[in-house]
């Protein structure tokens, strides 16, 4: 089967790996010194848990030309990057398109996509369950427990269903399939905007975030009015029991949170956050619709943000 994966940073690196050891005829789509990396030494990875080294030979293009075919082209980018590339995909003749990663709008970018596009994509949203950290060499440590996608379509039943199963039938990686992958997304925004803002704000120094305590309540208080938020709009919070947790047990998740920050391989997981800001800038969307007072929400944004902007200038 021939599958493009277009981004190669940490989690495109890892997915091209699975597809490749799973029999497919995998292209990474990359740039500059990324590209030349794959090129020359192919993909390398550190499985951080596996204590493991791999290698594998791919095929790298640095541009999707409109009548370039393939089964499948997995995305697998920033949400804030999304936008650029769906101009490229649109023009592209290939018809699965599998967006992988946050997603704040993914009505919104679907409808774009299918408004540019001369012929019907068929359009699913996935998120893939790990992390990892791309060293300079361009070695790609990744930690994962185990390879994992959670997919979904915005349109009921997943059209390309066969066509995923087929991709990774041959390697140890688990499809799960969401039936409301639109809720499943915004969910998933919760914590990631409220712990990034943490790690943020402290440098990405996790030994930091572990012992401020103020900040962690903070960041509990966040997701817990965030939440608020998607139920006054009517979304079902997946998976519905970390709601219950945070609100029920906050000491309890204050430990969790506490001892989690302190974990070795925490420091590998990488995260940009400009794309926590875009994030929150699609929360913002969800805010304006409801009358509900969000101080903690408030209050970490601003501060985050504040910092995002002076270390731009």
């Amino acid at each position: 089967m021939r599958v493009l994966v277009f981004g190669a940073g940490v989690l495109g690196s890892y997915l091209a790996h699975v597809l490749v050891r799973g029999g497919n005829d995998v292209t990474m789509l990359a740039r500059g010194k990324r590209a030349e990396q794959l090129t020359k030494d192919g993909l390398v990875l550190r499985h951080y848990f596996q204590y493991r080294n791999t290698a594998d030979a791919v095929r790298v293009i640095s541009e999707l030309q409109p009548d370039d075919q393939y089964d499948l082209i997995f995305v697998v980018m920033k949400y804030n990057d999304f936008p650029a590339v769906l101009p490229i995909l649109a023009k592209n003749q290939s018809q699965n398109i599998i967006l992988v990663g946050n997603n704040g709008d993914a009505h919104g970018m679907q409808k774009e996509l299918q408004e540019m596009s001369s012929m019907r994509k068929n359009i699913v949203f996935g998120f893939q369950l790990s992390g990892g950290i791309r060293e300079e060499s361009g070695r790609v440590i990744k930690i994962h427990a185990g390879g994992q996608m959670v997919l979904g379509s915005l349109d009921g039943e997943i059209p390309i269903k066969p066509l995923l199963e087929n991709a990774f039938k041959n390697v140890k990686y688990k499809l799960t399939y969401h039936e409301d992958m639109d809720a499943w997304l915004k969910s998933h925004i919760v914590p990631i905007v409220a712990l990034n803002s943490l790690s943020y704000l402290h440098d990405g120094d996790l030994k930091k975030v572990s012992k401020d305590k103020k900040r962690l309540k903070q960041a509990i208080s966040v997701m817990d009015e965030g939440f608020q938020i998607m139920e006054k709009l009517g979304y079902t919070i997946t998976p519905a029991g970390q709601v219950n947790f945070i609100r029920k047990h906050k000491q309890g998740v204050y430990y969790g949170l506490k001892l989690i920050h302190k974990l070795p391989f925490m420091k590998f997981v990488d995260g940009s956050f400009s794309e926590i800001a875009a994030l929150f800038d699609s929360f913002d969307k969800l805010k304006q619709q409801v009358n509900i007072a969000t101080p903690h929400w408030d209050q970490l944004q601003k501060q985050a943000i504040s910092k995002f902007i002076a270390n731009s200038h």
